[in-house]
């Protein structure tokens, strides 16, 4: 049952908990929570995200995940966590402050978690977090910490002119750089 609009504005501020395990090929970086996502505790869990759907079409999963299967994704060496962790109704209420705060937090989880890969989803978000004004989706000359970082599409529904293949193009251009056959 999806939340109640009570439950939405309940939601206002709170933090998930990241999606953490030994040995991560790939850590997976949000903008930030949304609202809905706040309320179920789950990663990009707003009907009309394409995350989970274009992490199955690039053969990062070997099948569709719901969102509220997130704990599932370390077994496939993979992790979810946000730039920004407090939750809001839209990216647009965070600051610029926040981002860069957002960014080195970013680089302690990278240094003791140690994944392979830092793949931010939302080039505007890496673009303020590191002070990369430049930066274009795909992989970047730059790092975080020891690891490399790819730079990915928004998946919100709302970021339009990204279509779920599209989406799905990106994440399997990430996948087959890491040599990773399709599941």
């Amino acid at each position: 049952m999806p939340p109640t609009r009570a439950e939405l504005e309940a939601a206002k501020d709170l933090v998930i908990e990241d999606v953490l395990g030994p040995g991560l090929e790939v850590l997976f970086c949000g903008i930030n929570p949304g609202l809905y996502s706040a309320a179920t505790g789950h990663h990009f869990a707003r009907p009309g995200n394409r995350f989970w759907p274009a992490l199955h079409r690039s053969g990062f999963t070997p099948r569709l995940l719901s969102p509220a299967e997130q704990d599932l994704l370390p077994s496939f060496g993979l992790g979810i966590t946000n730039v920004v962790p407090r939750a809001t109704a839209q990216a647009a209420e965070l600051s610029a402050e926040e981002f860069r705060q957002g960014g080195v937090r970013l680089a302690r989880l990278v240094a003791e978690v140690r994944p392979r890969v830092l793949a931010v989803a939302g080039v505007t978000a890496y673009r303020t977090a590191f002070g990369r004004p430049k930066a274009a989706i795909g992989p970047q000359e730059e790092r975080v910490g020891e690891a490399p970082v790819w730079v990915l599409p928004n998946p919100s529904g709302l970021n339009a002119h990204w279509t779920l293949e599209r989406i799905a193009g990106e994440l399997r251009r990430l996948r087959e750089s890491l040599g990773r056959p399709p599941l």
